[in-house]
């Protein structure tokens, strides 16, 4: 054989590695994609996330809905890592 022909040959050798490294890495993904889908779909309702959704479609009028109120306090001391409610302003008042 000379230089020319191995050169060929192992080009098409090359080729067939990579062609069947890429086929099995494509059927590998499919099967490590759906796990994740699957969890997904058994997420845990969250009873906040349900109500900012209410209050969401209330539009203007939840602004007067006192759950609502409530509902945005408590996402913002979630979101700020507050565990306890501050006092309120009309404790303070009768010092």
């Amino acid at each position: 054989m000379d230089g020319k022909m191995l050169a060929r040959l192992g080009a098409i050798v090359f080729v067939a590695i990579a062609i069947t490294a890429t086929v099995v890495e494509m059927t590998r993904k499919d099967d490590v994609l759906a796990s994740p889908s699957v969890r997904v779909l058994q997420r845990e309702r969250d009873p906040l996330r349900q109500s900012q959704r209410r209050c969401q479609q209330l539009g203007e009028a939840a602004v007067r809905d006192a759950a609502c109120l409530r509902t945005w306090a408590e996402t913002r001391d979630r979101f700020l890592g507050r565990t306890s409610a501050p006092a309120s302003p009309a404790s303070s008042e009768g010092r």
